[in-house]
């Protein structure tokens, strides 16, 4: 790719930079590699009145067929620092690097925090955009500092965890502030204490393969192998795994609306897991997809769900954003008619503008 200074590409296409490997061209298009490049690329887009685009690991994003107007901008600013600090570890990563390389770093240097998030794909700069977390882990735990160019100014920010307003897969970056900063590098504060295996998944993994006292390396393999299992780890040749992680965040129901799942869970033969949460009960969207009637594997054209996890919406081959996006709306109105719970979309869906279907996966039903 040209630096900033030569000027963005255009019409490049997008698809390939995406793990559900759908979506049109930018009509201009920038990689960065340097925090100039970044804050050369607001002033850029500012100067022509266009609106810009922030693209990380393109593992949590559905884009529009028809691509994307102004200028996308890609992160890829690199690099990965430590340095001790009392029996644990800083971590400082720029927003570019691939998330698993650094989980896998933290893991050699034998420090507790990160292991149970091994295997996501995508890049650092969008784990606390997502709060990101998996099997009993979040960053938001680790987290303590993010730094930033605020869009608005050009200027270089940072933000402490307090200042993220992190909640579940959630934080001022999608909500408040959503499209203001464009995160730069994410420092994390990693423990020696005891290795996340909270999950049942993963205890039973760990159980199996006799890790009595697991270290984190033991932990991350027993991640990678449940997630394998679920096809949650990107494949090229598995089919399965050409999506865009989970497509919808597990739902926090009250107590009525859990009692009411209990009750429609006894009438089908399909026992609730709730897990109290602030705020109410956590409920796996998985299981309220499969008692809306979806199953492994089910298929609407080139678009499905995964024969081995169907919270994961596949590219089954040649699908269109349009078909993801119908397929997402499908599930998400069977969900409601079956138990009366609204799911919402984990992915962001870019440049659907006019499409009824993405503009009903926005909708929370409040």
């Amino acid at each position: 790719m040209v630096a900033v200074d030569l000027g963005p590409q255009s019409h490049v296409p997008l698809a390939p930079l995406t793990t559900l490997g759908v979506g049109g061209a930018a009509r201009w298009f920038l990689r960065a590699v340097t925090l100039h490049d970044i804050q050369a690329a607001v002033r850029w887009a500012g100067d022509r009145g266009v609106p810009l685009t922030v693209l990380g690991g393109g593992s949590n994003v559905v884009i529009a067929d028809e691509g994307l107007e102004g200028l996308v901008l890609q992160v890829a600013l690199r690099g990965c620092e430590r340095r001790t600090q009392g029996d644990g570890l800083i971590l400082d990563a720029a927003a570019g690097e691939p998330w698993d390389a650094v989980v896998a770093a933290s893991v050699g240097y034998g420090v507790a925090g990160l292991e149970c998030l091994s295997g996501i794909p995508g890049s650092v700069g969008g784990t606390p955009v997502q709060n990101v977390g998996a099997y009993g882990q979040e960053v938001s735990r680790v987290i303590t500092r993010v730094t930033a160019v605020d869009r608005l100014t050009g200027r270089v920010v940072q933000f402490g965890p307090g200042d993220c307003a992190f909640g579940y897969r959630t934080s001022r970056f999608k909500t408040t502030d959503r499209g203001r900063y464009i995160v730069t590098a994410v420092q994390f504060g990693l423990g020696g204490g005891p290795a996340g295996t909270s999950y049942p998944d993963v205890a039973t993994w760990l159980h199996d393969h006799r890790r009595d006292v697991p270290t984190v390396a033991d932990v991350r393999d027993a991640v990678l192998a449940v997630r394998r299992r679920k096809g949650m780890v990107v494949d090229a040749a598995d089919v399965d795994t050409h999506s865009a992680g989970s497509f919808f965040v597990n739902p926090v129901v009250s107590a009525a609306q859990r009692d009411a799942l209990d009750a429609r869970a006894a009438e089908a033969g399909k026992p609730l897991v709730a897990h109290p949460v602030e705020g109410g009960f956590k409920v796996p969207a998985a299981w309220l997809i499969q008692l809306a009637g979806f199953r492994p594997g089910y298929r609407m054209g080139q678009a499905g769900l995964s024969s081995k996890h169907p919270l994961a919406i596949i590219n089954v081959g040649g699908a269109s954003a349009r078909a993801i996006i119908g397929l997402a709306a499908h599930v998400k109105r069977g969900v409601i008619e079956s138990s009366g719970v609204w799911l919402q979309a984990e992915p962001e869906v870019l440049g659907c503008e006019g499409n009824d279907e993405a503009a009903f996966l926005r909708q929370t039903g409040e």
